[in-house]
């Protein structure tokens, strides 16, 4: 998921801060219509790559955080 669904999330969110933008101007109503009609499948798209990409981990909610370690919540309660 790091590699291209991130990307893929990443360029659609960029793409609807653009078409909002544009929304929001003077843009010919047909450019308008044609980039929702692109946004639409491309939202759909984004979704479906999350929901089923093949992402692994070991790491469970007990293991709190990555970058802030700290024990696990086991062995908080053993304490």
């Amino acid at each position: 998921m790091k590699n291209f669904a991130i990307k893929l999330v990443w360029f659609t969110t960029i793409y609807v801060f653009v078409f909002a933008g544009l929304c929001q101007t003077n843009v010919a109503l047909p450019v308008i219509m044609t980039l929702y009609c692109v946004g639409i499948p491309l939202i759909l798209f984004m979704v479906y790559t999350v929901l089923t990409d093949d992402y692994k981990t070991t790491k469970t909610f007990k293991d709190w955080y990555g970058d802030h370690p700290m024990e696990t919540l086991e062995k908080e309660e053993e304490n």
